[in-house]
C-alpha cells in the first residue's frame, strides 16, 4: 500500500476526465502588516474545516469523487472559499485513528496522496483556497504520539485512556518536540509534501496559489499542565520556528501558519501566544473556539448557559484580536464549534443555539473587516455534507467511510454541519453576502 509510485496513471486518467470550470485560483494570498491580500486587495473569506477531502478524493474503496464534487459545488454556492485540510495521517496504533493513512513508518500512501491532488485541483477550478496541517497534536489521525511511538520502542498513551487521566496524553506528546528522531521523520514529511507535484495538474505544489497556507500542525501546543506547558517552551518554540523556517525554505510563495487554539492551548498565557506566533516566518495568528468542550456551554443545560459562553466567546476573541493588533499580523478563527440542540447527533436535531454563535463568530469578523482590524476570517468546524452516521450509537466503527466533519474519535454528528441544515447554511450565506459587499 505504502509507495510513491502507486496510482499515477489513474490520476492521470482521471485529470484528463474532468471538466474545467470558472474561477481558477489565481495569484498567492500574500500578508501585508495585518491583513491578508490576493492581487493587491484585501482577502477576507468564509472557511469550514473539511479534514476528510483527500479521503473523499482517492480513486478505490473509501474514496468518492463524485461526492466530493459536489460537497465543493454546495460550498461554494454558500459563498465558502476557503477550506482546512488535513494533509497527514499516521498510521497508529493508537485508538480511533483514521485509516488509510498519509504515512506509516518507513514510507508513504501514494494513493490518498493522489486524493490530496484530487481535492486540491478541483477547489481550484472553484477558485477555493487551501489551509493544509502537516500533522496533529491529537490522537485521531495518528499525529505525533504516533511518530514518537516509532522512535521510542513502541511506547504510547491513549487518550481518555482511565489509567491515565488529563493531562497524562498531552503532558507525555510534548516529548515529541525534544525527540530529536520524531521530529525528523516529521521534517521528511514535510519535504515530501511541500516538494510534492500535484498528479493530477502537473503543478508543484509549492508553484500553486489554490494553497493559501501551511500549517505546522493541528492544535499544536507544549503540553496539558501549566507547569509542563512553560517547562517545555524552549523546546516547543525551537521547533516551531525551525519547522517555519524549513517551509518557507521549501514554499516561500506561501504562507506559514501554526494551527494554534491560541490561549485555551497556551495555559492561557497571552505571552505563550505571543511568542508562538512572533517569529517573521509566521504570517498569521488562528485561534480556536470550543465553548462545549471547555464547560462554558454545559451540555445538559444549553438554555441555561448558552448567553454565558457566548459572552465568554466574543471576549475570546477579543483577546485575540488585541494579541495580533499587538504583534501586527492578521487573525483567523480557523475553528469554531457547537453543538446541536439538546447535545443531539442526528441531522434532524435543530441548530438554534449553534447559529447564535455563528452570527457571533460572523459578526466579529465583519466588525474587524469594516475597521481595518486584522479579523480576516474563519472555518467553522465543520462540514459533513451528505456525509450520515453509520450507527445507532454515533459511533465511528473501524472500516467506515461515511467521511462527517467530526473526527473518529467523537460521535458522528456532534458539530458537523450536515447538507441539510438549511437554516445554518442561509446563516453561511448571509455573512459570506456582507463580506463580500465590503
Amino acid at each position: 500500500m505504502f509507495t510513491r509510485r502507486t496510482a499515477l496513471a489513474a490520476a492521470a486518467a482521471a485529470a484528463a476526465a474532468l471538466p474545467a470550470r470558472a474561477g481558477a485560483a489565481s495569484g498567492f494570498v500574500t500578508r501585508e502588516g495585518s491583513r491578508l491580500t490576493l492581487n493587491g486587495r484585501p482577502y477576507r473569506f468564509v472557511g469550514a474545516n473539511v479534514w476528510y477531502a483527500a479521503w473523499l478524493g482517492m480513486a478505490g474503496p473509501g474514496g468518492d469523487r463524485a461526492r466530493l464534487g459536489r460537497e465543493l459545488d454546495a460550498l461554494a454556492g454558500d459563498g465558502v472559499t476557503n477550506l482546512r485540510l488535513a494533509a497527514s495521517a499516521e498510521l497508529s496504533p493508537l485508538r480511533n485513528s483514521v485509516r488509510p493513512a498519509f504515512r506509516d513508518r518507513d514510507g508513504y500512501n501514494e494513493a490518498l496522496l493522489v486524493g490530496l491532488d484530487h481535492a486540491l485541483a478541483e477547489m481550484a477550478r472553484r477558485g477555493m483556497r487551501a489551509v493544509l496541517y502537516l500533522t496533529n497534536f491529537w490522537e485521531w489521525s495518528g499525529g505525533m504520539m504516533t511518530y514518537l511511538s516509532w522512535v521510542n520502542g513502541g511506547r504510547y498513551l491513549n487518550m481518555n485512556d482511565p489509567a491515565h487521566p488529563w493531562p497524562a496524553f498531552a503532558d507525555f506528546n510534548a516529548d515529541f518536540y525534544r525527540s530529536a528522531e520524531a521530529v525528523a521523520l516529521y521534517h521528511d514529511y514535510v519535504r515530501a509534501v511541500a516538494g510534492r507535484v500535484n498528479t493530477v495538474t502537473g503543478r508543484a505544489y509549492a508553484e500553486d496559489p489554490t494553497i493559501m497556507a501551511w500549517q505546522l500542525a493541528n492544535e499544536p501546543r507544549a503540553g496539558g499542565g501549566e507547569d509542563t506547558v512553560r517547562d517545555n517552551q524552549p523546546a516547543f518554540q525551537a521547533w516551531m520556528s525551525g519547522t517555519a523556517r524549513l517551509i518557507k525554505a521549501l514554499a516561500p510563495k506561501q504562507l506559514v501558519s501554526t494551527g494554534s487554539e491560541g490561549l485555551m492551548g497556551s495555559a492561557g498565557d497571552r505571552r505563550i501566544v505571543l511568542d508562538t506566533h512572533r517569529p517573521a516566518d509566521i504570517d498569521y495568528l488562528t485561534a480556536h473556539i470550543w465553548p462545549g468542550n471547555w464547560s462554558w456551554l454545559k451540555l445538559d443545560d444549553m438554555a441555561g448557559t448558552d448567553a454565558e459562553a457566548r459572552r465568554l466567546a466574543r471576549d475570546y476573541i477579543d483577546q485575540h484580536i488585541a494579541l495580533a493588533e499587538e504583534l501586527g499580523k492578521p487573525l483567523v478563527i480557523e475553528e469554531f464549534g457547537y453543538p446541536r440542540d439538546g447535545d443531539r447527533y442526528e441531522p434532524e436535531a435543530p441548530t438554534t443555539y449553534r447559529q447564535g454563535f455563528y452570527r457571533d463568530v460572523h459578526a466579529a469578523v465583519l466588525e474587524s473587516a469594516k475597521a481595518g482590524g486584522p479579523l480576516v476570517g474563519s472555518n467553522f468546524w465543520a462540514w459533513s455534507g451528505e456525509g450520515r452516521p453509520r450507527h445507532a450509537d454515533h459511533r465511528f466503527q473501524a472500516g467506515d467511510d461515511a467521511w462527517l466533519g467530526d473526527p473518529p474519535h467523537e460521535p458522528q454528528g456532534w458539530y458537523g454541519v450536515f447538507d441539510t441544515d438549511s437554516d445554518l447554511r442561509a446563516e453561511v450565506r448571509a455573512h459570506a453576502a456582507a463580506l463580500a459587499a465590503l
